[in-house]
């Protein structure tokens, strides 16, 4: 028996990753290389240091398959998270001619960080976020609400610009737009029995209010970005509004499914026969829009709304639900 046989595998490679697959590859001595029976992938979340110590850590996981040609695409063995950071070690089996079999040592550890959902998978969850978007009511105005401090900032008396910002990480762990696209948020669900926006919100007393067809117009287009609810029975929806062929619509453009402006179950923007635009948001859902561009203070009213100040709404940095059926897929969440 060739006791250094067999080799442990060299130059580990990981392609075509997705959100919950990759492919997987390495070198192999061409010597005795039909004698290799069983490969052994040791697949983990690489340790966050961050967390709880407390925290339930995931099991190691091992996946024994047959011998296949390489490189050997990982898909369904194990529940793989979107754009989460794992780390992955082979090891090889072998048959000797006297029937006994051996087992290499482990390769190196490799890191990789599996991608954001697709346009399948964003399409997936839009087609969930349609089934309980609910009726259409009429509205006129998006609204933005934050701290008196906030609309009161210095800023250049010829150019009062709300700024957009990086999105926070809260909905869906494999949306595209987590920590990536930049825009500012607006709201536009209106209370039922008012027709009026209403006077309660979780970011502040002070509101800017702008009317819908300064931001959403024939020049916008519309995208859907993410659909989650934080273990509550409320259920938000992210849209995106961008002016075409800014920087946001590039951005959008390949990574979002695009809605039709006039014709969807979520937000719409549709021309009357006198040229004037009307404008409906879904009923049953919250719907979190964000502009993409710049908005001038001056193209709005600031004031102070009546209501409470409900924290427990706050979707900042929120944590989707990973055990809800309505607004989760089969994939990670």
């Amino acid at each position: 028996m060739d006791l250094m046989w067999p080799l442990i595998p060299q130059q580990i490679r990981i392609s075509n990753i997705t959100c919950d697959s990759f492919k997987i590859s390495w070198d192999i001595d061409s010597r005795g290389q039909e004698r290799i029976t069983h490969y052994f992938i040791d697949l983990n979340k690489k340790e966050n240091k961050k967390e709880n110590k407390f925290k339930h850590k995931d099991v190691p996981t091992k996946l024994v398959a047959k011998a296949v040609p390489l490189p050997m695409t990982v898909r369904g063995h194990w529940f793989l998270s979107p754009r989460t950071e794992y780390t992955v070690a082979v090891q090889m089996a072998a048959k000797h001619p006297d029937g006994d079999y051996s087992v290499s040592q482990w390769s190196e550890v490799i890191e990789f960080c599996t991608a954001d959902y697709s346009s399948v998978h964003l399409n997936q969850l839009l087609q969930k976020a349609e089934a309980i978007a609910g009726r259409m009511l009429p509205f006129t105005v998006f609204y933005r609400n934050q701290q008196r401090e906030y609309f009161q900032q210095d800023r250049d008396a010829q150019c009062r610009l709300m700024l957009p910002a990086v999105k926070d990480n809260s909905g869906s762990h494999g949306s595209p737009i987590s920590a990536k696209l930049e825009g500012i948020y607006f709201s536009c669900n209106t209370e039922f029995n008012t027709g009026q926006p209403p006077q309660d919100s979780p970011y502040g007393p002070y509101r800017f209010q702008i009317q819908a067809d300064v931001l959403f117009n024939h020049n916008t287009n519309i995208y859907f970005g993410d659909f989650y609810c934080m273990y509550t029975s409320y259920h938000y929806i992210i849209l995106v509004l961008a002016p075409d062929g800014s920087k946001g619509d590039v951005f959008c453009k390949g990574r979002l499914p695009v809605l039709d402006r006039s014709s969807n179950r979520l937000l719409t923007c549709t021309e009357g026969e006198d040229g004037s635009l009307s404008f409906h948001h879904a009923q049953d859902v919250i719907l979190e829009v964000i502009y993409t561009e710049p908005v001038d203070l001056s193209l709005g009213t600031v004031s102070q709304i009546s209501g409470h100040q409900l924290m427990s709404l706050s979707t900042v940095n929120a944590k989707k639900d990973p055990s809800c059926k309505i607004c989760n897929i089969s994939v990670g969440r």
